[in-house]
């Protein structure tokens, strides 16, 4: 069978970056058994890429993917991107051998404006020929947000069928919490889905209060929001059948995420993610 790579994204350990240092935080990822990562929203001063590309050395660690916006998020935000700081930003994924530069999501000021959406993938798609050149491959991330309806059609196809060599890292949290069979929309990304976050979906616990049943809004906000971020193999979704159609698909990086720990160390959460998907026969993946 064909082996993928588990690997960690480091959205969820910004906090202990930012607390012990790149470098211990990558020792911590090696010790809970990670030998990949993907870089996101920590700030890739001199330092963290020096320490980070340090770590990655010391611990066999390979650094799989680092995340910049095509723009700011924002107009007027000061942000690190790749229309601004193309030449930055692929001196730091040559320094720590990174072969991907992922896209975390859409500029919030466009989101739900197909025209301007299309545009945007349209400017994503000239960057991911540009970058070929270096030997870069560049991923969009997906959320939910992309399995809206246009004449029919998701907008992520509408986005899928206008591209050619922008690669699609899909999100099977956000894939299900759209309504969509994880399992079966991956296998339709055959050969463009190298990437895949690995992140589960429960329903918490419905902590109700006197107070709750005074105003019915407050129980039925409580009661429509109970979906979580959960722990790899902690959550309903089939992550064994997950993996194997992303493997169909052609996907070789699988990144543990969790947008929301809940109060939990994010090492603990990623050392039980670890543990489930050892348990599910993955441990020659780690």
């Amino acid at each position: 069978m064909v082996k993928g790579k588990i690997g960690v994204q480091m959205m969820m350990l910004k906090d202990k970056v930012a607390e012990l240092g790149a470098y211990e935080t990558m020792l911590k990822v090696h010790e809970l058994g990670y030998q990949s990562v993907e870089v996101s929203q920590i700030p890739m001063t001199k330092e963290n890429v020096k320490e980070l590309k340090r770590a990655s050395d010391d611990f066999n660690i390979d650094i799989t993917a680092i995340s910049a916006p095509l723009e700011p998020m924002m107009p007027g935000q000061q942000q690190e991107n790749l229309t601004d700081d193309f030449e930055k930003i692929v001196s730091d994924c040559r320094a720590l051998d990174c072969q991907f530069i992922r896209i975390g999501m859409l500029p919030f000021t466009i989101m739900g404006d197909k025209e301007k959406i299309m545009n945007f993938i349209q400017s994503a798609e000239e960057m991911a020929h540009k970058l070929q050149e270096y030997d870069i491959e560049l991923y969009y991330h997906t959320h939910h947000i992309e399995f809206q309806r246009y004449d029919g059609k998701f907008l992520l196809d509408l986005m899928k069928e206008n591209t050619i060599k922008l690669g699609f890292e899909l999100d099977v949290h956000w894939i299900h919490r759209a309504g969509v069979d994880p399992v079966d929309f991956i296998k339709q990304y055959k050969d463009r889905v190298k990437l895949i976050h690995l992140k589960d979906y429960r329903i918490g616990d419905l902590h109700l209060t006197d107070e709750d049943f005074k105003d019915m809004k407050n129980f039925f906000f409580k009661f429509t929001n109970l979906i979580e971020f959960a722990e790899v193999g902690a959550g309903n979704l089939n992550m064994k059948a997950i993996i194997e159609a992303s493997i169909i698909a052609g996907a070789k990086h699988f990144l543990v995420e969790q947008d929301d720990t809940y109060g939990r160390d994010p090492f603990d959460c990623l050392r039980d993610s670890a543990n489930n998907l050892k348990e599910m026969g993955y441990a020659d993946w780690f």
